[in-house]
């Protein structure tokens, strides 16, 4: 259920934006409130149900078709369940009939304004930070698990159906998982499945999802007969990902923003000799209740905010690294390792400091 700095949170921002209750009913946000899902049906931006507060309780509004079951299996029986007949109305109309108004929606409702959700998704809570904790190393995990058992021979969507599954054995959704072997690797930055087999390595990318939270894992395995770069190539990167991942707290005590962060990033890849490939894919940005709640750009103005969650995901020709790392005012924690996959040392480019990040794993 909610913790109570959420419902301080949503209190000032009904305050200061003279609103006598805020409603959510895209999945991140229902999750962000009420701890649960709403998601039924993929399609579409908004879910089965919608949670809002008035400043003294929650509400969740759905049909009669999900209501037992939500107080049952998604949310606490402390909130106010109203529901109606599936056939005689729909979430929209019932929150614009019952709203307390001035209302806000983080969807679109007549008669309502739209919520600045990253007003109130950043930084992250404490209950956040120890779910995130847990997604990310479940996340890890999966795809290292599915990683030890891959072999040259595996096509693309095979090793994708079992990162799906790996996932869902541990209640983690996989909204992205992409699989590319030696050869798509090196000529795409999202390798979507196919059926071509691996050959000499392959890259496993997941965002895996749970209370609404996202974490990205991207590993890599390999074979003998894997190209000769491509060992330099993932420490190169790793480089730049540690680069990204060690400015973002110093950038955030500093008051500093997004493309402060990027700068950072973008001179890696020149001293690494790298020069415009970060022009071939974004480089990452904020986690939270969105897969990326920004992307860094060269001139994006959002804020580094602290604590929250982090996923650089440099890239050169073939090679990629990416994990989900908490950032706060002092510490600089990689959430998405499980202590059995090889790691690395490597060292920061342009700035001080060092992080060890997974490996490649070797077969």
């Amino acid at each position: 259920m909610s913790e109570k700095d959420k419902l301080d949170r949503l209190g000032e921002y009904l305050a200061t934006n003279d609103l006598e209750s805020v409603w959510f009913a895209t999945p991140p946000m229902f999750a962000w409130l009420t701890g649960g899902s709403n998601l039924i049906v993929r399609e579409g931006g908004t879910g089965i149900a919608a949670a809002g507060y008035d400043g003294e309780e929650i509400t969740i509004v759905t049909s009669n078709i999900e209501g037992d079951r939500l107080l049952d299996e998604e949310v606490d029986a402390d909130v106010n369940i109203v529901d109606y007949p599936w056939h005689e109305s729909s979430v929209k109309e019932m929150v614009t009939k019952i709203a307390s108004v001035p209302a806000a929606t983080d969807f679109a409702c007549r008669g309502c304004d739209r919520i600045e959700r990253s007003e109130l998704t950043q930084p992250l809570t404490d209950g956040d930070i120890k779910r995130y904790r847990t997604l990310s190393r479940e996340t890890a995990e999966a795809v290292e698990e599915v990683a030890r058992d891959v072999t040259p021979t595996d096509t693309e969507q095979e090793i994708a159906a079992n990162l799906h599954q790996a996932l869902q054995r541990r209640g983690i959704e996989s909204l992205v998982a992409l699989v590319g072997g030696e050869d798509r690797v090196q000529r795409y930055r999202h390798f979507t499945p196919t059926d071509i087999e691996v050959g000499g390595y392959a890259v496993l990318t997941v965002e895996g999802v749970d209370c609404g939270l996202n974490a990205a894992v991207t590993r890599t395995v390999a074979f003998d007969d894997a190209p000769d770069w491509l060992e330099e190539r993932y420490k190169d990167v790793s480089r730049v990902a540690a680069t990204g991942a060690i400015e973002t707290p110093r950038t955030g005590v500093d008051g500093g923003t997004a493309s402060d962060v990027f700068e950072a990033i973008q001179t890696a890849y020149e001293q690494l000799g790298y020069g415009a490939e970060w022009k071939n894919h974004h480089q990452g940005g904020a986690l939270g209740y969105e897969s990326r709640e920004w992307t860094a750009t060269p001139n994006h103005d959002a804020s580094i905010e602290l604590p929250m969650a982090y996923a650089w995901n440099p890239s050169v020709e073939g090679a990629k690294s990416e994990d989900t790392i908490l950032a706060t005012d002092d510490t600089i924690e990689v959430l998405s390792t499980t202590e059995e996959f090889p790691t690395m040392t490597v060292d920061a480019i342009g700035i001080d400091g060092e992080l060890t990040l997974p490996d490649i794993l070797w077969k």
